[in-house]
């Protein structure tokens, strides 16, 4: 499903590869640990002999379904208010004076992470038409640039003995976007077909604002004229001249689509599409072949959705609608042969008992797409496979699928028979892939014409991976691993892997284990109604000691997104040091079918909360963790838990980084001026509701600080700019927890803002390691685990 990132409270880490592709309830278990104030369990911590910067109060209460709450931080909404930003400032110092015992400690980390970098960073070539494109990173640069060259092919033998290699050129630049802002955000990146533009968005302040830029790359200048504000998605038509793309309104909700033609003057641009309901959000693309554009209406969750299509090659004759809004139903389209390929939870005639819960797959011919009576199943997954995403080329069709939450990503072989019983009769190829990776992401893959899909392998232990799989051979080849260790196929005498020899009889490899150094265990941790959670653990295999090391719990829990458990070279740092890293993917996040998500939203947010919980546990009642040396780490929405978490079990946890944290949940949501509250009343609920209301009061993490209660040391990040979740968020957090809870504890609480900066941070690769020191040299110091203490 080709579909542009939506706006949400989402915390994800820029990659080179990411680029190129765009009332409170007991726990039945709870820890032991004293609440002893922190500075008398933690003699030895250095703490500024200056107090913590107090903030001014001013006087605010607001009732709610007959429930009064008074918020005398509320002033802090206001970012042009000069004293909050002397606040932010006065923070910022009390953040580094606390730190500042630990410069030598940030510098030995800085220093370990960078040597774990390659000098240059570069991905093989993907061929697309006539052109090689790659993208690497120069030796001494943060970011990376996108490269290209003409891969001329030749028609006899005599004249390869003359063949010059073409130049290479540059066809984007992460080092000058930096060089001119100040920092990197690209939102797209779009080729036109003919390779003759390529349109990229780009974030000028930090406040998620996108500017669309266009550049021809035959001239190597930008199109003055097109530098449209607020663009958020990009399509281009097979003239290779016509760019549709969406324009965000003041909340930035991409709410219309526009066509425009770059060779114009703009005289003939032209508005195709506004949706005027503020629920809904628009999205464009394009079908794989290129044949068709189609633009996607709906809400965040995608309970309601429309479509609409154009046809690429008659880009001006506007859109057609192809499904009517139906709640709860769902469409991604491709091009084929003059079929549309569907996926779809729809009802129809010949799908009278579907649950709706997940996908199948379905095609009609190209005039029938309105018609849904007209469609025809091509086949249902069986009842533990989640159909994922599909990705059509001209000889096959790529399906990513889940099987009881592993990946599995399997070929079907086009043209296609519908109406087939089971897959196996559609003779799929299971791509072999290795039994502990934990996440499988497809490339670019842009080449409709090409036999070779590519995909990036990693897990926590494994770098990443890209591995070619030649379709029309059932064959496959390793290109390119992160680091010096090339992952190989092992012999036929090996054990099997289920899912690389899924529906099949042929011998299959497996892979080498590389984790000699590094432990990855995947259990499953029994939440408070007896719901088995995911719970992903890693270790040093020298280093570890069991009921003694400390830890960190990370965890997201919202959208259906999956917490980012990929390889990162940072992680060794402290994996050396005997820590343990756990990833708990609770409720509300990404559990491989969609009742997972479900099951964590609305009036059962508490679940993803008490996942959290009982995975920390967890952590201690098996001995992974010393019971009283656990931090947890959230991210954006993802920060509701260890926050939630706290306010519920105060000693569980003993400290906390808190990064760009949405913890103001109920005061957000209840203000229908900020961007995304229409769009979160679906993820959240909608406090002008009652029993919403209720239960979003039950967790938000601000209303539920605990007075007079020792709460762990943390260690809070903000944004100045961020537009998604309001730099006032950890501002008001970290002043209420001062006012309401111990005050020696509270003298452990930091607030670090980035007064220039959004909420990715939009940091390089060297930034990003000074960011990542500094979080793990504040735990180190607050939990005392230096690497000379294990």
């Amino acid at each position: 499903m080709a579909v542009t990132f939506l706006l949400r409270r989402l915390k994800s880490p820029t990659t080179i590869s990411s680029v190129w592709s765009n009332s409170i309830t007991s726990s039945s278990s709870s820890s032991s640990f004293s609440t002893k104030c922190f500075v008398r369990r933690t003699a030895s911590l250095s703490v500024p002999t200056e107090s913590p910067p107090a903030p001014k109060k001013i006087p605010f209460a607001v009732s709610t379904h007959g429930i009064t709450r008074q918020d005398p931080y509320r002033w802090m909404r206001n970012t042009d208010d000069a004293d909050f930003v002397d606040f932010l400032e006065r923070e910022n110092s009390y953040a580094q004076a606390f730190m500042a015992d630990t410069e030598t400690l940030r510098r030995d980390l800085v220093s370990e992470m960078k040597t774990r970098i390659p000098e240059e960073i570069i991905t093989p070539p993907e061929r697309w038409g006539p052109w090689l494109y790659r993208q690497y990173i120069p030796k001494g640069k943060e970011y990376p640039l996108m490269c290209r060259r003409l891969e001329k092919v030749e028609t006899n033998w005599f004249s390869s003995l003359f063949r010059r290699e073409e130049e290479e050129e540059v066809v984007l630049d992460w080092n000058q976007i930096a060089e001119q802002y100040g920092y990197v955000h690209v939102g797209v990146c779009r080729l036109s077909p003919d390779h003759n533009y390529v349109a990229y968005t780009v974030d000028p302040k930090g406040d998620e604002r996108f500017l669309l830029h266009i550049k021809d790359l035959r001239s190597g200048c930008l199109i003055e004229r097109l530098e449209v504000d607020g663009v958020v998605s990009l399509a281009w038509a097979l003239d290779g001249s016509t760019l549709f793309y969406t324009v965000a309104d003041d909340k930035q909700r991409p709410h219309r689509v526009v066509a425009t033609n770059v060779e114009a003057d703009g005289t003939d641009d032209t508005v195709v599409f506004t949706e005027r309901d503020s629920s809904f959000c628009v999205d464009i693309t394009t079908t794989k072949d290129g044949n068709f554009c189609y633009s996607l209406v709906s809400k965040l969750s995608y309970l309601v959705f429309q479509v609409y299509i154009v046809d690429a090659e008659k880009p001006q004759a506007g859109l057609q609608r192809a499904r009517e809004r139906v709640p709860g139903v769902r469409c991604f389209l491709e091009h084929h042969n003059g079929f549309f390929f569907i996926l779809t939870n729809a009802h129809t005639n010949a799908m009278s008992e579907w649950s709706g819960e997940g996908y199948y797959l379905a095609r009609c011919l190209v005039e029938d797409i309105e018609a849904s009576k007209d469609w025809q199943t091509v086949f249902c997954p069986d009842d533990d496979v989640v159909i994922q995403d599909m990705d059509m080329f001209n000889d096959y069709l790529v399906l990513s699928l889940s099987k009881k939450g592993l990946p599995m990503i399997c070929s079907i072989d086009m043209p296609t028979k519908a109406n087939t019983t089971h897959m196996a009769d559609l003779n799929p190829w299971y791509f072999p892939l290795p039994v502990d990776s934990c996440s499988v992401a497809p490339g670019s893959n842009h080449n409709f014409q090409s036999s070779i899909y590519r995909v990036v392998l990693s897990s926590p232990v494994i770098p990443d991976t890209i591995i070619d799989y030649d379709v029309s051979r059932r064959s496959f080849s390793v290109v390119h691993q992160e680091g010096e260790r090339v992952m190989r196929p092992m012999d036929n005498k090996s054990q099997l892997n289920d899912r690389a020899s899924e529906g099949q009889d042929s011998q299959m490899h497996t892979w080498e284990d590389l984790s000699d150094a590094y432990v990855c265990e995947r259990q499953e941790v029994s939440s408070h109604d007896g719901v088995d959670v995911p719970l992903t653990i890693i270790y040093s295999r020298e280093a570890w000691k069991k009921n003694e090391s400390p830890g960190i719990l990370i965890g997201y829990g919202a959208y259906g997104e999956a917490v980012d458990k990929s390889w990162c070279t940072n992680r060794l740092s402290m994996l050396d040091r005997g820590w343990v890293i756990a990833f708990a993917d609770v409720r509300g996040g990404d559990g491989g079918d969609f009742t997972w998500h479900k099951s964590g939203t609305g009036a059962l947010k508490l679940n993803s909360v008490q996942d959290f919980i009982y995975s920390a546990n967890y952590l201690f009642d098996k001995g992974y963790v010393h019971r009283h040396n656990l931090a947890a780490i959230g991210y954006s929405a993802g920060a509701i838990l260890p926050a939630a978490a706290m306010n519920m079990h105060p000693s569980l946890f003993q400290a906390a980084i808190l990064k760009v944290p949405f913890v103001d949940v109920l005061n957000t949501l209840s203000d229908p001026n900020l961007p995304l509250t229409l769009l979160d009343h679906e993820e959240f609920g909608n406090p002008n509701i009652d029993t919403d209301f209720r239960s979003i009061l039950s967790y938000s993490p601000y209303d539920n600080i605990r007075r007079d209660v020792c709460y762990p040391s943390m260690l809070v990040t903000t944004s100045f700019h961020d537009s998604r979740v309001g730099v006032w968020e950890g501002a008001k957090w970290v002043a209420k927890i001062r006012e309401s809870t111990c005050n020696d504890c509270s003298r452990a609480v930091i607030l670090k803002t980035n007064m220039s900066g959004g909420h990715f941070g939009e940091g390089g690769r060297y930034a990003y390691c000074q960011e990542t020191a500094f979080d793990y040299a504040f735990l180190i110091k607050v939990m005392g685990h230096n690497k000379s203490q294990q």
